[in-house]
């Protein structure tokens, strides 16, 4: 079995935004030469969530609504923020929007339904941050 890494570098213009990745990674699985495996997407920043699904601007508009409904932004509302930090609401839209994804490698390709898609959330963003592409397989 073989393994690849690779680190997608991300530096948002906003402070929240939700990037399509997809190509990134799938370029990652080309210079793999992995075939059949699987493929971890996974956001290496506390503030920072990536996650599978549709490829549509209303969707992202309302995944960015809904979270911040659950979590809103105020240096106030947080214990987190008693830090010196302003990002408390950061950390709970990731820990809802997820972690990382796993997908699988069929004939050299991702292997996604209809409409998937991998998209890089930022809950804190303007700053550089990384993604780990790590693909295992043959």
């Amino acid at each position: 079995m073989k393994s690849f890494t690779e680190y997608v570098w991300m530096n948002t213009n906003e402070r929240y935004d939700i990037v399509n990745i997809t190509s990134q990674v799938e370029a990652a699985l080309k210079k793999s030469g992995i075939k059949e495996g699987l493929c971890l997407v996974n956001a290496m920043h506390i503030t920072a969530s990536v996650f599978i699904n549709d490829n549509e601007s209303g969707l992202h508009e309302d995944f960015l609504k809904w979270v911040e409904k659950l979590a809103p932004y105020g240096v106030d509302k947080y214990k987190h923020n008693l830090t010196g930090e302003d990002n408390g609401d950061a950390h709970l839209k990731r820990t809802i929007m997820g972690r990382e994804v796993v997908v699988a490698v069929t004939k050299g390709s991702l292997d996604f339904g209809p409409w998937e898609q991998i998209f890089y959330g930022e809950f804190d963003g303007r700053r550089k941050k990384r993604i780990l592409v790590k693909i295992i397989g043959e």
